[in-house]
């Protein structure tokens, strides 16, 4: 297997001219969009896109052709956007995209607004990302130049209209609705859902939010088929995947496969295996929001939605963190609650409060004063967590660390100096289940 026959969205991430619209059209770009407006109907399109099985890479994994299916069709005022605000540690695909290719990302997004009557599309992008608001934003205005953007684009009568929106830097707006919000003004919190966006979304209206990958996978879709899409991945998770990975391996970075590679055959023929001097340890697959797996895991699982889930983890975003052998699994642990906690809201109080109940309590633990009963605590604040939150967030900090503790116990057990617990840790305990 070469890893070369699989550049379909990374085709042109070793060009540093890429990112101009004279390179991309020379390269086939834009050619998608010209057959969409001239020789298919919105509902063939939407059915090309369902039959390709694309799903959503921004990590839910949602089918795309459904999820427009979801507008309805007796309205006027449709909106369209892209997520870009990628926040989630691990992940850095996007990032990508939208730095050397951005005309696909464009295109991608201008096939996906017409297919669902929107007249305005948003990119919104991460806060931190300064510089590839001004690389996307060029790329945007050489497409208005060019005719792609705008009044009776290429002559068809469709009309649309693109915005570069700069995010705050905040995590949790890369929820769809808390992504909503922060583009109306408001703060960057989620919302209850029913009504789902696709309903009521951007100022009360239907709105579609596709991630980066997603939305850049469409050109290719439409140009080549659905069954040719299909040639890639498996019955039910087709095409490719664009991987970041990071950790001490040979090879790490951006990396894109076919869905359903063994992970064993990516580690060892693609990754390279470990840096010299490095054992595996652990796996986070799909970005630090996921169960951990062990190296055993790992091995005889498959890169896929239905094999991770099987394993007892997710895809995700396709944020795979190597870990080694020599990584302390509660430092670990800790920083990514200390994320969590920091990210969160603050809009629902299992959230709010949980996430810092958490970090502290494993704060505590690395500090050689927790109890056995700590570790039950972390377990019983995670309950009172899980699935009852508005949004996913506090469900994405109880995910890591009930699997880290399963599966990494012994390290937690080896800073617990005293088992015997105190007084006083007894009355903490008591004031965090208070």
């Amino acid at each position: 297997m070469t890893n070369n026959q699989y550049k379909i969205l990374s085709r042109r991430f070793d060009r540093n001219d890429a990112h101009n619209i004279s390179v991309y059209e020379a390269d086939g770009g834009y050619v998608g969009l010209k057959k969409v407006l001239s020789h298919m109907s919105r509902e063939q399109v939407i059915a090309e896109v369902k039959e390709s099985g694309l799903r959503g890479r921004g990590g839910a994994g949602f089918p795309a052709g459904v999820k427009w299916g979801f507008v309805p069709e007796d309205v006027e005022d449709i909106y369209f956007m892209v997520n870009a605000d990628e926040s989630e540690p691990g992940t850095f695909k996007d990032r990508f995209l939208l730095d050397y290719d951005p005309h696909m990302v464009i295109e991608g997004s201008i096939i996906s607004s017409w297919a669902v009557r929107a007249k305005l599309c948003v990119i919104y992008i991460r806060g931190e990302f300064g510089w590839l608001v001004d690389r996307v934003q060029a790329a945007v205005d050489q497409a208005y130049a060019a005719g792609y953007l705008g009044e009776n684009i290429q002559g068809s009568g469709y009309t649309l209209n693109m915005i570069v929106h700069k995010g705050a830097g905040a995590y949790i707006c890369g929820e769809e609705t808390g992504l909503i919000n922060s583009v109306e003004g408001r703060k960057g919190q989620p919302r209850l859902k029913p009504p789902f966006p696709a309903v009521c979304g951007f100022l009360d209206k239907p709105t579609i939010v596709n991630n980066v990958e997603t939305v850049a996978s469409v050109p290719d879709i439409i140009i080549d088929g659905a069954s040719e899409y299909r040639k890639h991945g498996t019955e039910k998770s087709a095409g490719t995947k664009l991987f970041s990975v990071s950790g001490p391996v040979k090879n790490p970075g951006i990396h894109e496969i076919p869905l359903g590679l063994p992970f064993n055959e990516f580690f060892h023929e693609w990754l390279g295996g470990m840096a010299d001097g490095e054992e595996l340890k652990a796996v986070i697959m799909g970005g630090s929001s996921v169960p951990v797996l062990t190296a055993e895991e790992a091995m005889e699982t498959n890169l896929d939605y239905e094999s991770l889930a099987e394993a007892g983890t997710m895809l995700g975003s396709g944020g795979m963190i190597i870990i080694p052998e020599r990584c302390d699994m509660v430092e670990l642990i800790q920083v990514l609650m200390h994320f969590y906690w920091d990210e969160s809201c603050g809009q629902c109080t299992p959230c709010r409060e949980g996430t810092g109940w958490l970090h502290r309590i494993v704060k505590k633990l690395r500090k050689g004063e927790g109890t056995l009963e700590d570790l039950d605590l972390i377990e019983n604040v995670c309950e009172g967590m899980a699935g009852l939150t508005i949004c996913p967030l506090s469900d994405a900090a109880v995910m890591p660390i009930i699997s880290f503790l399963e599966k990494y116990r012994p390290e937690f057990e080896a800073l617990i100096q005293n088992e015997k617990e105190s007084i006083s840790s007894s009355r903490w305990a008591r004031e965090i289940r208070s």
